[in-house]
């Protein structure tokens, strides 16, 4: 198969599909035709701002237009999109922005304010900020704008900064960029890293692409009504499970997608009742509140056909209590930032079983290995799961110790440790069981307990800490600190705590309590010995105790 650019099968969609309807939001729908002008007006604004091959534009935004738009107009750039969670601090995007070395960001007027506080301290050269309803149709902003519907930020003039709509009004671009779908970066995302920093995970075009075409290609067809279905897009489009599926099953065929700007459950139900979405993409949490939901009842969620589970192990209550429901099953995705999409439940194979992630793609190769010999397991017995795939990239940005880490040679090939535990089965099938101690998951979201335990210990009255997930039903794992201060800490408390790290993390990283202890377990090299206190954890949940 020829390597194709993360655009280009959009652009093939747009030109068969002209008339056809590309997002909704917020009740206002937007064609391809006017999608891809919008994308060309944007990626030539941005040219003639001095941005060009290789630049990076940091993508501080939510399932907005502005994101499609931006996403796609730094593609055709050749430029390189850096995707951070919108509800990233500014303690948080500083990082990132300087590891990346970015000169761009993109962001909403709520977020600007964090944006500021770090101009001084990165590279950082201009912001292009855009309010929510900025690309809506009058009669919506004027109604959002009397009812004061819609949050707004103090955005500060300066040679800086510039709205989205300046840059869009700009003329098309007006030449082809050269791109080799190989060699050239398309996105650089962030994920967790085992010293406390985050570890920045470049992807090329076609690392990308090859994974997305597998799930067009492979898993949909027969399914999918190309040009005539239609996706809703829940989960941050900035995460790698909700980008891949957004381009997989909407852009890339002609499809509508509809885009929600906050996982809030009854405009949910209500957007799946009112356009008739056939497809959906959640994590276990989102599923859970669905059912749990006072007037789920009173939707009609009938059109419903194909609805599909990332993030976490799905319930097996949930799956059920889902099919009694809504009368289809849910089918399980299965990747990770640096491997991208490796499993999907097939819709030809029957009923998903539970704690099946399903089979993998094409074109990702997997082994399951004992993580201390790597050498590969018998069938049907426990170990790490390793991924590999011709066409992607295999290492972190400026991390070559986290590189050394998570990556593997085996056999002439670079394997990704993803640090899952599963087991194979005899037709291909992947069990998911348990997941290194280090990776929390909350709410869908995959969380570094490293990366919490670092900012607890810049405090100056902690010494150690030690982070961990407490199983939790609505919410996949509840996050703990365990915490051993100063011996002559005074007036410091938990609450101290959690508004500390409130202030330097996302809301999802933030720990639900804090624990206090003289001393944490450790191996006699030193070690944080964090699956102990995980166990003991456990232990006291089934025992009936207070965690």
């Amino acid at each position: 198969m020829e390597a194709e650019c993360t655009f280009t099968r959009f652009e093939q969609a747009a030109a068969k599909y002209p008339d056809n309807t590309a997002i909704i939001f917020l009740g206002d729908r937007f064609s391809y035709r006017r999608l891809r002008e919008m994308v060309e007006r944007f990626a030539g604004g941005l040219a003639a701002s001095g941005i060009g091959k290789g630049d990076r534009v940091v993508l501080y935004l939510s399932n907005t237009p502005q994101f499609v738009i931006a996403f796609l107009a730094v593609q055709k750039l050749g430029a390189v999109a850096v995707l951070i969670s919108p509800v990233y601090t500014s303690h948080e995007i500083e990082y990132m922005v300087k590891d990346a070395g970015a000169k761009t960001i993109i962001c909403h007027d709520t977020n600007y304010g964090y944006v500021r506080e770090i101009m001084d301290s990165t590279p950082l050269e201009r912001i292009i900020v855009t309010g929510l309803m900025d690309l809506l149709s009058p009669g919506k902003r004027l109604v959002a704008l009397l009812f004061d519907k819609v949050p707004k930020g103090n955005v500060k003039a300066g040679p800086e900064t510039v709205w989205f709509k300046k840059i869009l009004a700009h003329a098309p671009l007006n030449r082809q960029v050269e791109i080799d779908p190989i060699a050239d970066l398309s996105y650089i995302l962030y994920t967790g890293g085992t010293t406390g920093l985050p570890k920045g995970v470049p992807g090329n075009h076609w690392g990308h692409v090859s994974y997305v075409n597998d799930i067009t290609d492979q898993v949909f067809k027969g399914h999918v009504r190309q040009g005539d279905d239609v996706y809703i897009a829940i989960n941050p489009l900035f995460h790698i499970m909700a980008l891949g599926l957004f381009l997989a099953l909407g852009l890339n065929l002609g499809n509508a997608t509809v885009l929600m700007p906050q996982p809030q459950v009854d405009a949910i139900l209500e957007s799946i009742q009112r356009y008739r979405a056939r497809w959906m993409l959640g994590v276990p949490a989102l599923y859970r509140m669905i059912l749990e939901n006072d007037r789920q009842e009173t939707y009609d969620l009938s059109s419903l056909k194909y609805c599909y589970c990332g993030g976490d192990a799905l319930p097996r209550e949930v799956l059920a209590r889902w099919k009694e429901r809504v009368g289809v099953p849910i089918y399980q995705v299965y990747g990770s930032t640096e491997a991208g999409h490796v499993c999907y439940s097939p819709l030809d194979g029957g009923e998903p079983q539970p704690m099946c992630v399903g089979r993998p793609l094409a074109s990702r190769q997997v082994k399951v290995v004992d993580p201390a010999t790597m050498e590969e397991v018998p069938l049907g017995e426990v170990g790490e799961l390793l991924v590999t795939s011709a066409h992607a990239i295999k290492q972190y940005l400026n991390r070559p110790d986290e590189t050394e880490r998570s990556f593997v040679r085996l056999n002439g090939s670079t394997y990704y440790r993803t640090s899952d535990f599963v087991r194979l089965g005899t037709d291909g099938s992947i069990f998911y069981v348990e997941r290194s101690a280090d990776i929390l998951k909350h709410k869908g979201y995959r969380v570094s307990a490293s990366e919490i335990e670092a900012i607890l210990q810049d405090h100056p009255v902690v010494v150690g800490a030690c982070v961990v997930g407490v199983p939790d039903k609505k919410v996949g794992e509840r996050i703990k600190a365990i915490v051993v201060l100063k011996d002559d800490a005074k007036g410091v408390g938990a609450t101290e705590l959690i508004r500390y790290c409130r202030e330097r993390l996302a809301p999802y990283k933030v720990p639900s309590y804090i624990e206090f202890r003289d001393m944490l377990p450790k191996s006699k090299v030193g070690k944080l010995l964090r699956r102990e206190i995980r166990d003991e954890e456990r232990r006291k949940q089934e025992q009936g105790r207070p965690a």
